[in-house]
């Protein structure tokens, strides 16, 4: 009997000590966790105020989502667990607590009544001492678990919460690529509507280049009737109707010696073919700049202009250093 009454009594204490090794570090996690749990129920309580209205359309819309509703419904769960009231190992405990009491209560009663408060106070405290031990030792073991559910709960509070966070930063990274196709967007609409600007430069620089090889006062075959009709297809928005001209002269001659002559037969021909290609290089840069996939680019270059653009950078490459070098002819028109 000596025996197991050590072994119960050494399983007691071994219990005890483990318990009190691991409540440091359970009081810590327990008030970090709480922290966090407040923090969630703070920003829940800061998104739900700061939330727009949702649509009245029973169908829900594609890219909403329901993280800030669902962290709000676990915050409740766990409030209304909460009200529910006392967790069943209270009750327990109260229960045995309460009976314990009576069942000294009642040993005291028959045993000495009475008389036994008027022992001295050290016989009433080595009673006392040991007739709560139990009890505090039940209290203590009840605690325990008590804190070991309320992390369970916390544990799935942070759970929701690191859901929440993910969720948060998948929508930051769509807003922020959403943000950078518009950026994209609006510039190739800013460039696009130069471009329309441009066009029309350059359709003017080709007419006059056109006009200068081509028209009735330069032996050409283009009176001031036809010159005429051809300017004002240029007027009505038709930027590449001399160039569309100039490229059709270049496939009918036959003689290499013409086709480089309609580019940089003169110096004022150089002068023009010059001016087009700084223009229509510098139109084509800031394409790269506002089109990463290089469909503006691509249709730029093969358009009339940009086919005429190809056709005067290889006769450049021909022409001597006078001709070739802008700086040398200039690039303005002069009248």
């Amino acid at each position: 009997m000596d025996i197991l009454t050590f072994i119960v009594v050494l399983f007691m204490a071994y219990l005890l000590w483990r318990i009190v090794d691991q409540l440091p570090d359970v009081t810590f996690r327990l008030s970090e966790i709480q922290r966090d749990l407040a923090e969630i129920r703070r920003r829940v309580d800061a998104d739900g105020r700061n939330a727009p209205a949702r649509p009245t359309s029973s169908q829900p819309k594609a890219d909403e989502e329901p993280a800030p509703a669902e962290a709000a419904q676990a915050v409740k769960a766990a409030e209304a667990v909460e009200a529910k009231g006392p967790d069943w190992r209270i009750w327990f405990g109260l229960v045995l607590t309460i009976g314990w009491l009576l069942i000294g209560a009642i040993y005291i009663a028959q045993g000495q009544g009475w008389r036994f408060f008027t022992q001295p106070a050290d016989v009433i405290g080595s009673f006392l001492e040991g007739a709560f031990a139990p009890l505090a030792f039940l209290w203590l073991v009840i605690g325990y678990f008590l804190q070991q559910k309320e992390l369970s709960q916390n544990t799935e509070a942070l759970r929701l919460q690191f859901r929440e966070i993910q969720r948060s930063a998948e929508q930051a990274v769509i807003q922020s690529e959403h943000i950078a196709r518009n950026e994209v967007h609006a510039r190739q609409e800013a460039f696009l509507s130069i471009a329309e600007s441009v066009r029309m430069q350059l359709g003017t620089i080709v007419g006059l280049l056109f006009i200068s090889s081509q028209g009735a006062g330069e032996d050409g075959f283009v009176d001031n009737e036809q010159q005429g009709g051809l300017w004002a297809k240029l007027s009505q928005n038709d930027p590449d109707v001399f160039s569309r001209a100039l490229l059709e002269i270049h496939v009918i001659s036959n003689n290499e010696e013409a086709r480089y002559a309609l580019f940089y037969g003169t110096e004022v021909r150089a002068r023009h073919c010059n001016n087009f290609i700084q223009t229509f290089d510098r139109l084509m840069k800031r394409a790269e700049e506002v089109d990463p996939d290089g469909m503006i680019r691509d249709a730029l270059s093969t358009s009339a202009h940009g086919l005429v653009f190809l056709l005067a950078q290889r006769y450049r490459e021909r022409a001597p250093e006078e001709l070739a070098n802008a700086e040398r002819t200039g690039v303005h028109i002069d009248f």
